[in-house]
């Protein structure tokens, strides 16, 4: 696992719950913003997936256990898109709640994957 690209995961996370949590206390509904942080955590998951498939092959095996690290990939990488379909689809203020919860969820799981790889 890629140091800076795990560390830049947790900072879109973060910075995606605060905007969340942000247009939350507006008491506004999922905009761009939310659902754009929401889309590139998803995506930045995506790329980590594929880094964590050649990362063994080229000398950067996971030290912990490779089962566990890629249970919380798979759940990680599904959570911004099933959490960002429901927000499309329920577009209560609510929504942007559930938002910044995954988002630092999946920022928690991200820091767990990093301290599993190495």
């Amino acid at each position: 696992m890629i140091l800076w690209f795990a560390i830049a995961q947790m900072v879109v996370g973060v910075s995606g719950a605060i905007v969340s949590l942000w247009v939350f206390a507006r008491k506004s509904g999922p905009n761009d913003y939310t659902l754009g942080a929401t889309l590139l955590l998803g995506v930045l998951l995506l790329a980590q997936m594929a880094v964590s498939i050649v990362a063994p092959f080229s000398g950067n095996p996971a030290v912990g256990d490779p089962l566990e690290f890629w249970m919380y990939l798979i759940t990680a990488a599904a959570l911004p898109f099933g959490v960002g379909i429901w927000a499309l689809i329920d577009r209560k203020r609510t929504a942007n709640l559930v938002l910044a919860v995954m988002q630092v969820s999946v920022a928690v799981m991200v820091f767990r994957m990093l301290v599993i790889w190495g």
